[in-house]
Formats: C-alpha cells, structure tokens, sequence
C-alpha cells in the first residue's frame, strides 16, 4: 500500500464530499456514503494489488461495478448525487491500484475534483430547472402546451415532454426544462431575506397579529372598559 495515496486520496475525498457536497446539497447519509465507498474501494484495491496486478485490477473493476449497482439500487439519487458517488469510487480505485507515476496518479484523482468543482457550481448553469408538473388542464397539441407552460412559469421553456394527457381526468402530466428569466432568482432571494429580516423586528402575536399593532390605545380602551364593566357588575352583586 502506497501511504502517498492514501494520504493523497483522503485529502481528496474530504475536498470533495465535505468542502463542496455538503455545503452545496447537505445530506449527510450520502456524505457517509461517499466516503466509506471511497474507502472501502481503496482498501480492496490495495489488498488485491499484492496478489497479482492483473488480477487486481480485473477484480477492483468488478468492485466498483458491484457497488455502483448495489448504491444505485438502494434509494433515488439525483443525477448530481450519482456524479459525486462514482468520482469517489474511482479515486479509491486508482489510489489502491496506482497507475504508474505518483505525479499521474495524483493527476488522475484530482480530475473529478477538478470537473466537479466547476460543472457543480452554483453559478453554472444557474437559471436552468427541471421538474415534473401536472397540468390541471389536458393539451394535445405541444405548441399550445409550451406557451401554457411559459405563461404559467414565467420562463423560457427548453424542452417539454409529454408523460401523460388524460382527458378524462383533464389534466396533463409532463416533464419541462425551463430556463428562469434575467435577475429571477436574485429577486426571490431578495425578497426571501427581506421577508425573514422584518419577521425577526416584528414578532407575531398569539392572534396572528404584530405585538405593535396589537398593543394599540383601542385596544387599551377596550380592556378598560371590560375591567369598568366587571367592577360595576361585581358592586351589583355585594349590593345584594
């Protein structure tokens, strides 16, 4: 076992599952995951490595297929989870078995970090979005159902495809890939953090209200009042 890649290895992997994964998506059973397949991939590899390289290698790829499917299969991975998963795979790989050059093996393990740090950016790409939506009317014709969709997202709409038109039901289900126009997405953060910075300095009262607006004279005076009413309702009854 080659301690250089190891050593070369475990600071990649934390570079990349605990640097860039978990600030940019946050979950932290595929952070645990990353790392042990990394891992697990690395101790194989070099165990393997002493037998016989050929065999080794045949074997640390049969490794990382068995792996992938056993992950793949286990739970629903977004694409980009599925990225970070087999990036940390092959640098276990090639760290266990070596590729020749240290300078090389190095080079070759850096270059998902390198890839992943720059297509996983936030700023890439920003405006494109993706999802599914049912459409509470049903649209035979394309045309008509992307400039429904336009209106209805306020986008540039890429590419829509059709799931399912149920005119029974009338409704349409339907893949679309829309691109958010110019200064959206800083306009709702905007408007996100000056919804939360006024909730802060103007806390709500049991009845939905501010405590400003609640503590207010007619407020004052109608308790007041009540208190008048209750002492005069009180002196009726000593009375008698």
């Amino acid at each position: 076992m080659n301690w250089t890649l190891v050593a070369i290895d475990l600071a990649l992997i934390i570079l990349l599952v605990l640097g860039m994964y978990r600030r940019r998506h946050g979950r932290k059973d595929l952070v645990v995951s990353f790392i042990g397949a990394n891992a697990g991939v690395l101790v194989v590899a070099s165990a393997l490595i002493n037998v016989s390289s050929t065999a080794s290698l045949g074997v640390g790829l049969g490794l990382f297929g068995v792996l992938s499917i056993i992950r793949l299969r286990s739970t629903e991975l977004e694409q980009h989870d599925v990225a970070y998963f087999f990036s940390s795979l092959a640098m276990g790989l090639i760290a266990g078995i070596g590729v020749g050059q240290l300078w090389l093996t190095a080079t070759l393990m850096a270059l998902p970090v390198v890839v992943l740090a720059v297509v996983d950016h936030p700023r890439f790409m920003a405006g494109s979005r993706r999802q599914r939506m049912v459409v509470d009317r049903a649209i035979a014709n394309e045309a008509a159902l992307s400039a429904y969709l336009a209106e209805l997202l306020g986008a540039q709409i890429t590419q829509v495809t059709v799931i399912q038109t149920d005119f029974v039901l009338d409704k349409t289900i339907v893949d679309v890939t829309y691109r958010l126009a110019t200064g959206s997405p800083t306009e709702a953060v905007t408007s996100a953090e000056a919804g939360s910075s006024q909730g802060e300095h103007a806390p709500l009262s049991l009845y939905g209200s501010n405590t400003a607006e609640a503590a207010t004279p007619e407020w004052g005076t109608n308790l007041a009042t009540s208190e008048g009413h209750a002492h005069r309702f009180a002196g009726t009854v000593n009375d008698r």
